[in-house]
C-alpha cells in the first residue's frame, strides 16, 4: 500500500482526493499547507506527493523545489495539482521538479493512472 501525502488547502478538494485515494486502497496523509507537508516528510514514510500549486505562505512550486533539493526526499515523486491549466503553468511546475502535472477539476481515472505510473 502506498503512503500518499496530499498537500491541499481547499477542504473540498482535500475531501475529494482523500475519498478517491482511500477507495483505491492508498494510505493518505493530509497537510493543509506546504510547511506542514514538509514537516510530515520528516516523520512519515511517504511514497508519493500530490501537491497543490496555489498554497498560502509557501507555494507548491517553492515546496516542490525544496523537497527535490533535499537528498532524503528528492526521490519522492510529486504530482502537481492545479486549477491553472496553461502551458506556462505546467512548465513552471516541471521546472520546479514535479514529476507530473494534473489540472483541476480532478479526473479520478487520470489521477489514479498517473499515481500508478509514478509508483512503478
Amino acid at each position: 500500500m502506498l503512503n500518499i501525502l496530499v498537500i491541499e488547502d481547499n477542504p473540498d478538494n482535500m475531501t475529494l482526493v482523500d475519498e478517491i485515494l482511500d477507495d483505491a486502497g492508498f494510505h493518505v496523509f493530509q497537510a493543509v499547507n506546504a510547511e506542514l507537508g514538509i514537516d510530515m516528510l520528516n516523520t512519515q514514510q511517504i511514497d508519493l506527493i500530490l501537491m497543490d500549486i496555489s498554497l498560502p505562505q509557501m507555494s507548491g512550486l517553492e515546496a516542490t523545489t525544496l523537497i527535490k533539493s533535499r537528498q532524503e526526499t528528492a526521490q519522492i515523486p510529486i504530482i502537481a495539482l492545479t486549477a491553472h491549466a496553461m502551458q506556462a503553468d505546467k512548465e513552471q511546475a516541471m521546472s520546479a521538479g514535479a514529476n507530473a502535472f494534473l489540472t483541476k477539476p480532478i479526473d479520478e481515472d487520470i489521477l489514479l493512472q498517473t499515481i500508478e505510473e509514478m509508483s512503478n
